[in-house]
């Protein structure tokens, strides 16, 4: 066992598995990563990351509570399903993807603007525990409401605000301490690029958050004022997940040894597709009234055809460089194991998209599809990246399977959705107000939900995998070099 973890390729500041020997033809993608202070802001970032997750799973219970007779009566709202759905929803996506993007954004780049950066991570977390408590203490309306899900109630709001004003200290931060400028034609230039072009995504969106709200019609409340004050600013930031899920099959496809036949300089070509595509936002802005119809449809339209060019190509390589070597280090199978379900569950999402018509549960197949194919993604870059913040690596037969059981899960999931959605099931209702008709419907809808429930394992499975990794000292572990 080498004393020095230098040789490592990627990785600065941590030990790390050695990569399995691989063919020498082809990119090798990896990260260059800070090895000072920063690593503590890092844990800080994970450990929000995780306290959400936890949260989401603890609310995705009392969903299944609040529709349980008798056991129902003790929660504080006569409609606490909705308002545990809209917790779900903000803690497991809007939470978990912003603290995942701290963790990789504070690591990478200069030590420039520091001052920003705790307290970006003590404001978002502020945010977030007050939304958290609102349920309990000040419900409120639920409102389930595109990209952002809210309770119309004091307390949650101003948690929303504090959130984003320390996600918008976040992005700023990312942005004054990127790498100078000047592309690195290499596999860690590519990746610093993808990550920079993320933090340019991001910074976009927060703006069209803002602008917004400071030109909404005074007329409109309810829902129809929360779907087009989020629809725009939650259009650019599929871009930024889109380019963090990019950006980590990358890395972890270096991580077990593969070596991409995509070279660095048609990665950044992709990349910058991708971010060209973030740019139609303020257009949009200028060219339209925000409640008007062609506003919504050129959002969507740059995101499909912005986001996609990359997707392929990247999802092709990484799967093809992966899936056929043989791993003799079992640090490095979940990797692989999250790298392959995220694509597999991200591809699916994306296929089902192809095929929606009309407003029927076939729309969340497809982006729970894209978003657990997201999730993975960054499950996986935290079990390569735990190493590098001084932890174990993850590796037996639960951090393998892990991913597997959350994609499979998943998969049933919506695969019950768009056997609904072919029968009409409408989306954003349930118990009797889905008026499930037939046999087919219920079995349907019965598949959603045993699917949703071995995926409420996998997901929990992942904390528990984290946090055993994260009692664990790095020094421990026999194989570690």
């Amino acid at each position: 066992m080498s004393a020095n973890p230098s040789h490592v390729p990627g990785l600065r500041g941590g030990m790390v598995p050695s990569p399995p020997p691989s063919a020498r033809l082809g990119a090798d993608y990896q990260l260059d990563i800070a090895r000072d202070a920063r690593l503590a802001l890092g844990r800080g970032w994970l450990g929000l990351g995780l306290a959400a997750l936890i949260g989401s799973g603890i609310f995705s219970i009392l969903l299944v509570a609040s529709r349980t007779p008798f056991i129902n009566e003790w929660l504080p709202s006569a409609d606490f399903f909705r308002v545990s759905l809209v917790l779900h929803v903000d803690l497991s996506v809007l939470v978990w993807f912003v603290a995942m993007a701290g963790l990789l954004w504070s690591l990478y780049g200069t030590s420039r603007a520091r001052w920003m950066a705790w307290p970006g991570l003590w404001v978002t977390a502020g945010g977030t525990l007050a939304m958290a408590l609102a349920p309990f203490l000040d419900p409120g309306e639920a409102i389930m409401a595109n990209y952002i899900p809210v309770l119309e109630s004091p307390l949650f709001l101003a948690g929303l605000v504090m959130f984003g004003g320390g996600a918008a200290l976040l992005v700023l931060r990312s942005l004054l301490a990127a790498p100078r400028l000047g592309l690195r034609y290499d596999g860690r230039g590519a990746l610093n690029f993808g990550l920079g072009a993320a933090a340019i995504a991001a910074a976009v969106g927060v703006l069209s958050f803002v602008w917004s709200w400071a030109v909404l019609p005074t007329a409109l409340h309810g829902k129809a004022y929360y779907e087009i004050l989020f629809w725009g600013g939650g259009h650019a930031l599929q871009f930024t997940w889109t380019l963090l899920m990019l950006v980590s099959w990358l890395w972890l496809a270096s991580a077990c040894g593969a070596r991409s036949m995509l070279t660095p300089r048609v990665v950044i070509l992709l990349f910058s597709l991708a971010l060209a595509g973030v740019f139609v936002t303020p257009y949009a802005y200028l060219a339209h009234e925000i409640a008007s119809v062609e506003h919504r449809r050129l959002l969507t339209w740059a995101m499909r055809l912005g986001g996609g060019p990359a997707i392929l190509p990247v999802g092709l390589a990484v799967v093809w460089g992966v899936v056929a070597l043989r791993l003799a280090e079992p640090a490095l199978r979940p990797l692989r194991a999250a790298l392959l379900a995220s694509v597999l569950v991200f591809a699916a999402g994306g296929v089902i998209g192809v095929f929606i018509d009309g407003s029927n549960v076939r729309i969340p197949a497809h982006y729970h599809g894209c978003i657990v194919g997201v999730t993975l993604a960054l499950m996986g870059m935290v079990y390569r990246i735990l190493p590098v913040l001084g932890y174990e690596a993850p590796r037996g037969g639960m951090a393998t399977w892990q991913p597997w059981l959350y994609g499979v899960g998943q998969l049933i999931h919506i695969v019950g959705l768009v056997w609904s959605g072919g029968y009409g099931v409408q989306r954003k209702v349930a118990g009797a107000e889905q008026v499930l008709r037939s046999m087919g419907e219920v079995i349907g809808m019965g598949m959603m939900g045993l699917g949703g429930l071995i995926a409420i394992v996998g997901g929990l499975l992942f904390v528990v995998v984290a946090i055993r990794a994260i009692r664990q000292p790095v020094g421990r572990l026999k194989g570690i070099q």
